[in-house]
């Protein structure tokens, strides 16, 4: 099975393109999904999480105060690193039992979608990794646009990831996602083109390299 790493920043569109090749039929595993289920499927990390941090970011019904305690570790990189320390390892479990899943059920390419993938060293056991990117400014603007954040909020969170700039030097190829929905699909397509993945019948070039 090919496994193909997607990541990118936030702002950037990954989960547009990640849309686009759930529609085109790839299997895709959403790393963001699983870093949620893993609550429930490891109820130790909550118990770990209150011991860590205390009471303060829960509520009365015992529930993570998911926006709250977002804010707080994307402000803090040690307090951030602290809730890492404790989520990775379970998501690193269920990613990679979820993974041998899909190979098991016979998929021939399996997408894994991860905004950490580099930062987290995902990106070591694909055998594809692709970057989608958008200039510093639109991707300011996206969030401010889509999450409701200020200026400093957005700041914050995009100072808590690696820059795209620097993940550019990890991947094998870029998706530019500055301009239209249409533009990155076609550059999507390119980029499947080149990798040597079959669309709708057409025989794609095997290659390789940094686009």
């Amino acid at each position: 099975m090919l496994k193909i790493g997607l990541t990118g920043g936030i702002g950037s569109g990954k989960s547009t393109v990640s849309k686009m090749l759930s529609d085109m039929g790839f299997c895709i595993l959403d790393a963001d999904k699983i870093a949620r289920e893993v609550f429930e499927i490891y109820p130790e990390i909550l118990v770990d999480v209150k011991k860590k941090f205390g009471n303060n970011f829960f509520d009365k019904n015992n529930e993570l105060k998911r926006k709250e305690f977002g804010n707080y570790i994307f402000q803090n990189k040690d307090e951030r690193k602290k809730y890492e320390n404790i989520i990775i390892p379970f998501i690193r479990k269920e990613s990679f039992l979820r993974l041998d899943k899909c190979e098991m059920s016979g998929e021939k390419v399996c997408v894994f979608d991860a905004p950490t993938l580099i930062e987290n060293n995902f990106h070591k056991y694909m055998d594809i990794n692709l970057l989608v990117w958008v200039n510093f400014n639109t991707q300011i603007e996206r969030v401010k646009k889509r999450d409701g954040l200020s200026y400093k909020e957005v700041l914050n969170r995009i100072n808590s990831q690696m820059t795209l700039e620097e993940k550019r030097k990890f991947v094998n190829y870029i998706i530019d996602n500055s301009s239209s929905v249409v533009q990155t699909r076609d550059n999507l397509y390119i980029v499947l083109n080149k990798i040597g993945i079959k669309l709708k019948g057409v025989k794609c070039l095997k290659t390789s390299g940094t686009e």
